[in-house]
């Protein structure tokens, strides 16, 4: 049922309700204990112990845990406390940030309004707002937030804010009139009050159609309720990566095992060193070395004004293909701003330093161009504070302070206007009149009416024109020169407001204002618009270099819409503007036929959001949605990473996103964009190296027993390996630096695998390398020294730990170790010289030569192990070099 195409007696019939007399006490009673509270309601939440459960049933999560089983098995127990703590911290932070996302429906309920004023029997009385019902007949005046939806039947000079519904910037004009057309967009339902919008001038009373779940405010938390949590590409592809290394591990371990069995060994010393090496392939430290990676990347971000509530986002919007961006506040703003004034034929643009005229001449001084400022301020109720560091304070209605603040840069303010003016009179704005107007009398005692309002009235409602700075009778040439000056303001997506005056006689004084606004003296127009935030167009050009669309979704007409986009470079040639009514008539297959060349929506409401995100997302686009409204909520959830703006964003937006703009700015996404796509290269890249020496590892075992030669490596030094030397170059790797053309490449593909772009091949081969390398001097030393395994051990133990080191630096780079300069990481240098370290004190200090079953290598051993070392990441490199070719 459409409420805003009714008549009241129709409506009072329906809800058996009557405007003059409200709601009996016990029909109100009956009517609460039938509908419910008017209050939003939370969706069922699991407790606390199961949402902390929910955190370890993760895939990776229980590869860790066989990985402890295993430790404790070889008596390994700090290895294997090790681990838990991991898995522990990891649940803590996911347990954490979840519980946060349940705070949005808790958000949403604080903008209820906590009472209400309702007619009960025939007596206005105030009320808890939860006990509101429909039926219910409810006042509302300035600086009320509605407390539930209320279809208007009177209204004096309303005014209501609806941005965090609708998207609109400007407060809506209210009226109680009947509208026609179905499936009208919230925000031309103008005879309409929505719970949990705000009231900023005038007064209403109306009844109330809807409370609780079934507002507009309530259909939105029940998307909040009903909407999808998407996984991140990166927990998908570490979801994949552990089902990889469970099998790769297991299979490699059983064939060293069945191949040492087969050549003799003993099967307890086997089983053993399968075990060893199934720990080793298991890199436990991996979602730890991701956790810091992702962590200091969120440091980074807050350093550049952007806060993350999760971990992941940062390296989600990395991979980001499309941002869903709205309009108000984030790519504008959010304050409307005078850009143009015409008056007698003259045209200046307004800019932060003041007035250019677009006809020549300084026309800052002109006697006409005061006229049309002082007007528009006198005839006004907002005012102008001055702020910290001389900053303004805009208080009050939007498009007034916007007058105040074109007059504030001519030198014409309020104040000073007011010594030379005295208000007599005021008659408010009204909807019906579009305009409003006040009786001022100057000091010689002249007075005269001064009036803004609708172009387009004012100009039937004058009969002179100030022109040559001349009062005049006006033309039809006159009026056609206004239009066109309309027209053209109108057409740049600016909203256009009209100044007239009228002297009055010293008697003269009308009650009415239809008797006094009439016989008008046209004086000129001033046309105004939310701009652009300067440093969003470069933001959106870098994001275009990076292969990223972006698109505005928003409630604003759609001529303001195309406008602001064209303005941004949003807009290509050929791209199509969307309204919401379009919109809403496409099914799914439909939109996705045409959601490619779309990069406007206007006049949407928050389903027609979502709506797009989906279908963008069954496009195969990975989705940033950006907003700041209750509106926004839903989509901002749905989408692959929500973006909240930090200062003029809702508590519900806030709540929803997975990334809160300090500063508002959508540069910051940019910055963010480059951050994410650094990390999941990083990560990458401690894949890499990790992986590719946990393969060395397990060939060098499997060679040994396929050549049948003695163990090449004992227990206690693959579990060295694996926790030490791993550990610290891989975490280095995470916080390395970003290569310079991070934002000339195309968004990856939200489908590829973490061993895409020759990953896979990388460690393979790299793997293979080392594991060749170090069983081959492991062969030549037993050859030379058969009787002392020991030495032949140590050498192959010396040579795996330097041939990872070696290789750490070729993982910095997809091209060769030479193509980035090794000392520009100081972190990974640092872990390398640890490392190093490390080895040298468990192969000279004699208690741990003891344990780790190692001794002291002379300076030839040292050359061979540095020469074998040297082979995987060298000579592939040099093979690139020359051959160019790609491995």
């Amino acid at each position: 049922m459409n409420w805003y195409q009714l008549p009241q007696h129709e409506i009072e019939s329906i809800l058996n309700s009557r405007l003059s007399e409200g709601l009996t006490k016990n029909e109100q009673e009956k009517r609460l204990k039938q509908d419910g509270p008017n209050q939003l309601e939370e969706g069922d939440k699991p407790s606390a112990i199961l949402m902390f459960l929910a955190q370890f049933k993760d895939f990776m999560v229980l590869v860790l845990l066989a990985a402890t089983l295993l430790s404790g098995f070889l008596g390994e127990y700090l290895d294997a406390i090790a681990i838990i703590l991991i898995v522990v911290m990891n649940g803590v932070l996911g347990f954490i940030q979840e519980r946060k996302a349940e705070k949005s429906l808790a958000s949403l309920k604080e903008l209820s309004a906590p009472t209400a004023h309702a007619l009960r029997e025939g007596r206005w009385v105030s009320i808890p707002a939860k006990e509101v019902v429909k039926g219910d007949v409810i006042k509302i005046s300035s600086g009320d937030r509605v407390g539930a939806d209320i279809r208007l039947l009177k209204t004096s000079g309303l005014q209501i804010e609806e941005s965090a519904l609708t998207g609109e910037s400007v407060p809506s004009q209210k009226h109680n009139r009947e509208l026609n057309g179905d499936e009208l967009p919230l925000g031309d339902q103008d005879n309409m009050a929505f719970m949990g919008t705000m009231v900023t001038r005038g007064a209403g009373e109306g009844i109330v159609i809807a409370t609780g779940m079934g507002t507009e405010m309530g259909k939105i938390a029940h998307l909040i309720q009903t909407a999808e949590n998407m996984a991140t590409p990166l927990q998908m592809k570490l979801e994949q990566l552990g089902k990889i290394l469970i099998a790769l591990s297991l299979l490699l371990t059983v064939m060293v095992v069945i191949a040492g069995v087969m050549q003799g060994h003993d099967l307890y010393s086997m089983i053993l060193a399968g075990v060893s090496l199934a720990v080793a392939a298991i890199p436990e430290g991996l979602p730890a070395i991701v956790t810091i990676a992702l962590a200091l990347g969120v440091q980074k971000m807050i350093r550049k004004r952007a806060i993350v509530r999760k971990l992941p986002s940062v390296e989600t919007l990395g991979c980001a293909t499309v941002i869903c961006s709205d309009k108000t506040g984030t790519l504008t703003q959010n304050k409307m701003t005078v850009t143009r004034i015409w008056a007698q034929g003259n045209q200046w643009n307004v800019s932060e330093d003041g007035f250019e005229s677009s006809t020549g001449g300084d026309s800052s001084r002109e006697h006409v161009l005061t006229e049309v400022l002082a007007f528009g301020a006198l005839c006004n109720n907002s005012s102008l504070e001055e702020g910290k560091k001389g900053s303004l304070i805009e208080v009050g209605d939007p498009t007034e302070t916007a007058l105040l603040v074109s007059a504030y840069k001519a030198g014409i303010t309020k104040e000073s206007l007011r010594e030379q003016f005295s208000v007599e009179h005021e008659f408010p704005f009204d909807s019906s009149r579009k305009m409003m107007s006040v009786v001022v009398q100057d000091s010689e005692g002249n007075k005269m009416l001064v009036v803004k309002g609708a172009p387009d009235v004012l100009l039937e409602k004058s009969d002179y024109i100030v022109w040559d700075e001349k009062k005049q009778l006006i033309k039809q040439s006159h009026k056609e020169r206004i239009k066109e000056a309309i027209y053209a303001l109108g057409s740049q997506a600016l909203r256009t407001i009209a100044v007239a005056v009228r002297p009055l006689k010293e008697d003269e004084y009308y009650e009415q204002a239809a008797f006094a606004e009439r016989s008008l003296t046209f004086i000129g127009l001033q046309g105004m618009m939310d701009p652009p935030r300067p440093e969003v167009e470069q933001s959106i050009r870098d994001c275009h270099t990076a292969g990223i669309k972006t698109i505005m979704i928003t409630g604003d007409h759609v001529v303001t819409a195309a406008s602001i986009a064209k303005k941004l470079n949003m807009l290509p040639e050929g791209g199509r503007v969307m309204e919401g009514a379009e919109l809403a008539q496409l099914n799914d297959d439909e939109l996705d036929k045409i959601s490619e060349n779309v990069y406007v929506y206007a006049r949407v409401s928050p389903e027609h959001k979502l709506k797009i995100v989906k279908s963008l997302q069954r496009r195969g686009h990975v989705v940033a949605m950006t907003g700041d409204g209750v509106n926004d909520a839903p989509a901002i959830k749905s989408a692959n990473i929500g973006i909240a703006m930090g200062i003029t964003g809702t508590d519900v937006a806030k709540e929803a996103s997975s990334l809160v703009l300090g500063d508002d700015n959508f540069a910051t996404i940019r910055s963010a964009i480059e951050e994410g796509r650094n990390i999941y290269e990083n990560i990458r890249k401690f894949i890499r190296y990790l992986l590719a020496s946990n393969v060395g590892e397990i060939l060098v075992m499997l060679f040994a027993m396929i050549m049948a030669l003695p163990l090449p490596l004992v227990p206690i030094q693959i579990l060295w390996v694996n926790l030490v030397t791993d550990g610290l170059p891989a975490m280095a790797l995470g916080v390395d630096q970003a290569e310079e053309d991070v934002m000339r490449r195309r968004p990856r593909q939200a489908k590829e695998g973490v061993f895409s772009r020759g990953l896979g091949w990388k460690i393979i081969s790299r793997g293979f390398l080392i594991g060749a390398a170090t069983i081959l001097a492991f062969w030549v030393t037993l050859k030379e020294n058969p009787d002392q395994l020991i030495v032949a051990q140590s050498v192959a133990f010396a040579t795996l730990v330097m041939a990872q080191l070696i290789h750490v630096f070729d993982c910095r780079s997809e091209h060769s170790v030479f193509h980035r300069n090794p000392l520009q990481n100081g972190y990974l240098v640092l872990a390398v010289i640890s490392s190093v370290l490390l080895l040298l004190v468990v192969m000279y200090v004699q208690p741990l030569q003891d344990i780790f079953h190692t001794v002291a290598l002379s300076l030839r051993q040292w050359l061979l192990v540095l020469g074998m070392a040297s082979i995987p990441s060298f000579a592939l490199a040099g093979f690139q070099l020359f051959k160019r070719d790609k491995i």
